[in-house]
């Protein structure tokens, strides 16, 4: 058996630092991914989401350890965010009105048939287990956000939108940039474990030359 593998640390594009905004380039990679729509602390949908990403997550990584000899540690959840109105994510704030999709890094070395695998084991009744609610919403897909730029907040969630402001309206302009793909967060942090004020969550932007 190999070294465990921990994406956070082997990963380029899992590195930031507080108060750094780095411009890089993240390559193309598959995810585990979900939809939803509203606000997070509220909507069954989202926690549903999550019911149902980490039972297949955790499943590929024992049958990448069983069969491949791989092992590793299961990614953090990262979650794109959008709305009509950018002004929901830094000034109004207004939850009701984001759309998401969370999801989960999957290894390039577990191919198609071993995700189908995990979803199909998920889906079986064990010891009386109801297989979770969204399940059958899962897909794996490939995000290529190309040239980006990335900070650290650690704080909540919710004192994002001073960072997420000066990013959108100040930074961006100043490099000559435009905002072009879908804000991303990746959560460092487990939120059931840890302060509020001590969560530590990736904050990025995929960009382009404003030119």
């Amino acid at each position: 058996m190999t070294d465990k593998t921990d994406f956070t640390k082997a990963l380029d594009s899992y590195r930031a630092k507080r108060g750094e905004f780095r411009i890089l380039e993240v390559p193309e990679r598959r995810y585990l991914m979900i939809d939803g729509h509203g606000d997070p602390n509220t909507s069954p949908a989202y926690a549903d989401a999550l019911a149902a990403l980490y039972p297949v997550a955790y499943a590929l990584k024992f049958a990448s350890r069983r069969e491949l000899e791989r092992d590793y540690v299961v990614p953090p959840l990262e979650g794109l965010w959008h709305a009509d109105d950018m002004d929901s994510f830094t000034t109004a704030r207004d939850k009701s009105k984001w759309d998401w999709t969370m999801m989960i890094l999957v290894p390039d070395w577990i191919d198609d048939l071993r995700v189908d695998a995990a979803i199909g084991q998920v889906a079986a009744p064990a010891r009386g287990k109801t297989p979770p609610a969204r399940l059958g919403d899962i897909r794996l897909a490939s995000l290529a956000e190309g040239l980006c730029i990335q900070t650290l907040h650690v704080g909540s969630f919710d004192d994002e939108a001073p960072v997420l402001e000066h990013l959108h309206h100040v930074l961006i302009p100043e490099q000559g940039l435009r905002m072009t793909g879908i804000h991303h967060e990746i959560y460092l942090s487990d939120a059931r474990r840890v302060a509020p004020e001590k969560m530590r969550t990736i904050l990025r932007q995929p960009v382009a030359p404003a030119g």
